[in-house]
């Protein structure tokens, strides 16, 4: 590794884990804060596509680099970072504005009937399993992004390349369940 590579790391390391302790933070908080009067009940649909273009553009910038074409794969990466910081911060602005969601509540009472979790059996095992990997991985997965990011853009190919086997794997499960989220929580937003 060139004194470049080491010194890009080097400057740019504290940022990344600063984002990879400050972004899970914020994100956690925000459940405690409530703003009155604004409806971004529009966000869920259009957070769940970028998603799932992340997720495309994922699978495109895998195949740009098995066909060692560098410059398509350096686009996908940072068209695929920048879906994921939009959604971050359309998830953010709806979660602020906005009640959850209740898997199951059909009559939008915020509240699950007795009836309501009977009609939901085992949909609501695996609805929860998704979701609760979703958001444990969505917190592991931020530090991967950041520091195989990292790697790739200060040129230490060999470490980015190692670091991205298993990045990939978790950026691609995190946004697809994302949208497997939304699709079984759609029928009960309000």
């Amino acid at each position: 590794m060139e004194n470049k590579e080491i010194d890009l790391e080097k400057k740019y390391r504290p940022i990344v884990i600063i984002l990879s302790i400050v972004i899970p933070t914020v994100v956690a908080l925000i459940f405690s804060v409530k703003l009155e009067g604004i409806n971004l009940s529009f966000l869920p649909p259009i957070y769940a596509s970028l998603n799932a273009i992340v997720a495309v553009l994922l699978v495109l910038a895998v195949i740009a680099i098995k066909n060692k074409n560098k410059i398509r794969h350096q686009r996908l990466i940072n068209l695929a970072v920048l879906g994921s910081t939009l959604f971050l911060i359309g998830y953010v602005a709806y979660h602020i504005t906005s009640d959850a969601a209740k898997f199951g509540d059909v009559n939008h009472d915020g509240l699950l009937s007795e009836e309501e979790r009977l009609v939901l059996g085992s949909a609501a095992m695996l609805y929860y399993f998704i979701l609760f990997t979703h958001i444990i991985l969505s917190i592991v997965v931020i530090p991967f992004v950041l520091f195989t990011y990292l790697k790739g853009w200060s040129g230490n190919y060999q470490s980015h390349k190692k670091l991205a086997r298993y990045t990939f794997p978790l950026w691609f499960y995190v946004a697809i369940s994302g949208v497997a989220v939304y699709l079984m929580i759609q029928p009960y937003y309000a």
